[in-house]
């Protein structure tokens, strides 16, 4: 079984600041560090660092070839990323003393993406290998009828959230990977946690839903099925690519036979120690950490 993460490539520009900057102002940062990332990189990395086979797929300029030979350091195959005459995707992120962020999104070659690439991309997958996808690259609706059509299981993290992702083909989605403000635009309710999940059961039946809530936890939900795992209390530092670790972790560990409970404890325990150190994919733990 193998696994297809369909996702963003990006540059991380992290400046830190003493506040996210408001409107109109002008705020000097005490730091600038450059970090290798992407929704979808991030979530490959913690894939591949908790135990899974993982393809990368995507696109990339000249400017990201190193970004390709990081991933590879981790066990990320990167044979199907493609290159293109054009910048790679970058994110401006402000990070605060609090740990509280802020990004800038510039798509580059993530929204780059042709349907002849996907096409090509998925001809090396099928019946029963697995699917992650996002919404940092273009194309995505067709990526996820093209993929259901060979039989591939899905699993999609609708982040950033915006409401064009309420016309996508959802009902074809196997699991949802979402936090409060995705749970928000998703289940059209501005209820409490529970009411959100309980709305999305609703609408998406027989899809697994996983809502992660920071210091709420984390909840499952199946149709009438319900799991809540508490957070794992850790110092933070850093929240950028939490909710990537966790993704990864939890289908990872699904994918070799754990309960969406267990799988949620060991994506709690993954999180945990990300938040606690600075930068994205690299903050990420391997199992060993974890176990």
């Amino acid at each position: 079984m193998k696994i297809l993460n369909y996702g963003s490539i990006n540059i991380d520009s992290v400046y830190t600041v003493p506040r996210i900057v408001r409107p109109g102002e002008t705020l000097s940062s005490t730091g600038l560090q450059t970090f290798a990332g992407g929704k979808g990189a991030n979530q490959s990395v913690a894939l591949a660092k908790a135990g899974a086979k993982v393809w990368q797929a995507g696109k990339i300029g000249q400017d990201g070839t190193w970004i390709l030979e990081k991933l590879e350091g981790y066990g990320v195959n990167t044979d199907l990323v493609h290159q293109y005459q054009g910048p790679t995707g970058q994110a401006f992120i402000q990070v605060t003393p609090e740990a509280q962020n802020s990004i800038v999104l510039f798509g580059g070659g993530n929204l780059k993406i042709t349907q002849q690439e996907i096409d090509h991309t998925l001809s090396h997958f099928s019946q029963g290998d697995f699917l992650v996808l996002q919404n940092e690259i273009n194309e995505t609706p067709y990526i996820i009828t093209a993929a259901k059509r060979k039989g591939l299981h899905i699993c999609l993290n609708p982040a950033p959230f915006e409401d064009a992702i309420l016309s996508w083909p959802l009902d074809l989605v196997d699991i949802l990977m979402v936090n409060e403000i995705e749970a928000e635009g998703l289940s059209r309710s501005s209820g409490s946690l529970e009411e959100r999940l309980t709305a999305m059961t609703h609408r998406f039946q027989d899809t697994d839903i996983i809502l992660t809530a920071g210091e709420s936890g984390a909840f499952f939900g199946r149709n009438d099925q319900r799991i809540h795992t508490p957070v794992v209390k850790a110092e933070v530092r850093d929240t950028t690519a939490a909710g990537d670790t966790f993704l990864g972790f939890y289908l990872a560990s699904v994918i070799a036979g754990s309960d969406a409970g267990a799988a949620m404890e060991r994506a709690s325990r993954a999180a945990g120690i990300t938040v606690s150190r600075q930068g994205a994919m690299d903050a990420i733990p391997f199992a060993g950490e974890v176990a």
